[in-house]
């Protein structure tokens, strides 16, 4: 056992030494795919849970939770449940996302009755200075988080200015809060001061509970539920503060984002694992006579196949300790730099650390150790089923590749890809749709010998036809090698295809995904000029006189106005968003993007349009009758058409602004829309409305303007998938060049022959540049096609089922065309040095081992 041992660490110290460039690519490919899906899991799970931990430190030690559909309810219910049999203290709620005057965003700012919330939620109380105690019920005082603090820049004693509609409201900073979470952006006042400043009298968030000594939580929550469900059905929900309906929710919100990140990072990992297939495969081709004559000497096949794994294994181990290793690295650092949602916006005002997770660690070494074991299981096999007697024999390199030519498990996988294409999603992913997208590849690949047979035997015979054939000895005999070795040649197309066909498909995913949301935003936007008060947060109101005021200005031909609110319709998921807007029912397509026909609504109902995820997450279906909690009751409104949403992920319905008026008493907007007169200048118009009385808290932004932001935003969020559709291109020209290189040097004895009969040193190089050339060509050429069809899946089943959108397919020529251009020249480019290499020894000492 110690000899074979020995042995084993020979061959395999043997092999990294004779190619160490060969298994450095494969490592660093290996690498490179743990490094980046390790890292993006890292930072998704750290973001995602101090995001859950943030929201849970706002409940404090509350048992319980009363909350309202709508994002506010009216405060009367408060006596009925502090007055509650079984509850120890209520403790009122009023949240708002106040808009920050003159600067972007918004603070999240939790309004607190200081007497009750300390027994519920300590750790949100505010420290005023020892001389000001009373400052925690002051009507112009704001305690803040250090995170809140410094994003701010203010300090203790400063005055933070909020914005509240039309107006301004100075608050003076009195102090820190006692206990926020690291890197928590959160504000903290007094619950009467918060409802007097910002407008919201009379109004709530939620209800904190904790319940007396004895009482049984969970039978107390039934029992409540049920109560508040008969006295006002459909307004409120009671729950645990960290039970599994919040969980999920918080979840959901990124669940998506993160898991086809993850999928995309192992794209990397999938190259990776061909470099594997295609370094072992080389090598057993070019050790064939070697292990024959280990298996003459009596090593058994069973140890042979062991070795050739082991090889394999090696490079999984190394390449997944070094991807582990780079992966915290990268993980760290992205952290410290940009936050934990990578550009996506889920998590603001959140900065996690990353933490070392041994369950996450064993997950991914597996998984690299496991791509390079399959990759590398193939070539494995041949080598230990290789007859001795035949393997011995010089220039039977096709024969042991004939198996890679059989056309039925290709078929097999290209029927299961179509078949898993319409599967439907699984927990709301589309997990059936990863897997076409791998038996795809996987069926494609396969396909590459008899492709590149067939074509090249037809090219060969086209060329032999031809009267100047006789006059091309070049041409003549490289396509009669790549006709007659399809096996080897197999090998190199397959990592043309692999690399091509996947950044072909993510190429025209993310570039459908941007002309189709370029194209929805103009759709939308038709007004010359849109106004609003601030850039964020939910406090940023216009009021009547406001409104009227606006309308009402010289140039303007005509003014629309829109208002958001959240909705909760399912505690298990976030909140949809309800738009109410100046909308013709009679023609919704002129605002609104619509997927497929409009239904006209029956005389005397409510019309109601609803996004494409509503259609996914709840159901909703044109001429569907549906109840939404509005105005602290549950209305009915028929379902008019559908429309496509790039803006809410988790669903949005849309309204008439007169019917949510009249549903809700509430007369505030949002946003409005203004068309110029017939030659008015937009600038003109800018300019009446910076004289209006409230005109200095106006913000103004063109169409042009509110695209170019938005696409700034989606070029951001799309960061990661540039970086790592890059790193997968990389990899694929990396394992290009390797393989063409080990190909043409492992050809050194054909090429002194070639030499030695004759054909000359330059030939021989247009010989290597044509094989390349055309082997690249007839790669990218079948990649364009199998990346066109995983685009397909991609923006048809795999985006929808992700995030409930449709989009339009979108060929992005340039970019396609310049990386086929580098692939063919990387190609030709690495067969000409790598010939030259070979064909330096001299034609007499190349051919010495036949003779």
């Amino acid at each position: 056992m110690s000899g074979l041992g020995l042995l084993s660490r020979w061959l395999l110290f043997g092999e990294w030494r004779a190619h160490p460039m060969r298994a450095l690519l494969a490592v660093v490919a290996i690498a490179v795919g743990v490094a980046m899906g390790f890292a993006i899991h890292l930072i998704n799970a750290a973001a995602f849970n101090e995001f859950s931990a943030a929201i849970q430190s706002l409940a404090g030690q509350a048992d319980l939770q009363v909350a309202g559909r709508e994002a506010q309810f009216d405060e009367r219910i408060y006596p009925r449940l502090a007055t509650h049999e079984g509850v120890a203290v209520a403790s009122p709620v009023l949240e708002v996302d106040a808009a920050l005057a003159g600067k972007p965003g918004s603070l999240k700012i939790v309004g607190l009755d200081a007497l009750r919330a300390g027994y519920v939620s300590p750790d949100l109380s505010g420290v005023p200075a020892k001389d000001h105690g009373a400052d925690v019920l002051g009507d112009d005082t704001i305690f803040l988080s250090p995170a809140a603090q410094a994003w701010l820049g203010v300090r203790t004693g400063s005055i933070l200015t909020l914005r509240a509609g039309t107006h301004d409201v100075p608050l003076r900073v009195a102090g820190p809060i006692l206990r926020a979470r690291s890197g928590q952006r959160l504000a903290v006042m007094d619950i009467g001061a918060l409802q007097w400043r910002f407008k919201q009298l009379g109004k709530l968030s939620r209800v904190d509970l904790k319940l007396r000594d004895g009482v049984d939580r969970g039978a107390f929550e039934r029992a409540l539920a049920l109560e508040l469900e008969k006295a006002y059905p459909g307004r409120f929900t009671v729950a645990a503060p960290n039970d599994a309906n919040q969980e999920s929710r918080n979840n959901n919100l990124s669940r998506a984002y993160r898991v086809n990140l993850t999928v995309l990072a192992l794209v990397a990992l999938f190259t990776g694992a061909f470099l594997v297939f295609s370094t072992q495969a080389l090598s057993v081709l070019r050790r064939r006579s070697q292990f024959a004559l280990l298996r003459v000497l009596g090593l058994p096949r069973r140890a042979l196949l062991r070795q050739v794994l082991v090889e394999g294994a090696s490079l999984g181990v190394i390449g997944s300790l070094l991807g582990i290793a780079a992966g915290y690295g990268l993980a760290a650092a992205a952290l410290a730099f940009f936050g934990g949602d990578l550009g996506a916006g889920y998590f603001p005002g959140v900065k996690p650390t990353v933490v070392f997770t041994p369950l996450a660690v064993c997950v991914f070494f597996l998984l690299g150790l496991g791509v390079a074991l399959l990759g590398c299981a193939a070539p494995a096999w041949e080598a230990a089923r290789a007859r001795p007697a035949v393997a011995l024999k010089s220039g039977n390199d096709e024969t042991a590749l004939e198996r890679l030519s059989r056309l039925w498990p290709s078929l097999l996988c290209l029927g299961a890809a179509v078949a898993c294409a319409f599967a439907p999603p699984v927990f709301e992913l589309p997990l059936f749709g990863y897997v076409a997208v791998a038996l795809l590849l996987i069926g494609g690949i396969g396909l590459m010998p008899r492709l590149a047979a067939s074509s090249f035997r037809l090219l060969n015979r086209w060329q032999l036809r031809r009267a100047s054939s006789a006059q091309s000895p070049v041409l003549n005999l490289a396509l009669a090698r790549l006709a007659n070795a399809p096996g080897q040649a197999s090998i190199a197309l397959g990592g043309v295809l692999a690399s091509f066909s996947l950044m072909v498909a993510m190429g025209i995913m993310v570039a459908s995904f941007r002309v189709s949301v370029d194209d929805w935003i103009l759709h939308i936007l038709p007004a010359d000029l849109y106004v609003r008060t601030a850039s964020g947060g939910n406090t940023g109101d216009l009021g009547a006189p406001e409104q009227a005021a606006i309308a009402a200005l010289p140039g303007v031909s005509r003014s629309a106005f829109l208002r958001t609110r959240p909705l909760s319709l399912d505690s298990a998921r976030p909140a949809v968003t309800l738009i109410a807007r100046d909308i013709d029912a009679a023609d919704p397509g002129r605002l609104l993007a619509l997927v497929g026909e409009a239904v006209p609504a029956p005389a005397g109902e409510l019309p109601l349009w609803v996004s494409e995820a509503m259609t996914d997450l709840y159901g909703f279906r044109p001429g569907q009758r549906v109840a939404l909690p509005l105005g602290g009751r549950r209305e009915s409104f028929f379902v008019a058409g559908v429309w496509r949403d790039y803006a809410n992920q988790s669903g949005s319905v849309v309204v008439r602004l007169p019917d949510y008026r009249r549903l809700t008493g509430d007369g505030t907007v949002t946003d409005a829309a203004l068309w110029a007169d017939k030659g008015v200048p937009v600038d003109a118009i800018a300019a009446r409305l910076r004289a209006l009385p409230f005109g200095a808290t106006l913000q103004f932004a063109s169409p042009g303007e509110i695209r170019a932001a938005s696409l700034r935003i989606f070029d951001r969020s799309f960061a990661v998938t540039y970086l790592l559709e890059a790193i997968a291109i990389a990899i694929g020209l990396s394992g290009v060049a390797a393989t063409f290189s080990a190909q043409t040097l492992a050809r050194a004895r054909e090429f002194g022959m070639l030499r030695h009969v004759g054909v000359s040193r330059g030939q021989v190089l247009r010989i290597l540049a044509l094989e390349g050339g055309s082997l690249t060509v007839l790669g990218v050429a079948t990649g364009f096609a199998l990346g066109l069809l995983i685009s397909l899946i991609l923006v048809y089943v795999v985006n929808p089922q992700s995030f409930h959108w449709t989009m339009q397919l979108h060929l992005p020529w340039p970019l396609l065309g310049s990386v086929a251009a580098v692939l063919v020249a990387a190609s030709v480019l690495t067969a000409l040095v790598s010939g030259r290499y070979a064909l330096s020894g001299g034609p007499v000492r190349a051919v010495r081992e036949d003779w």
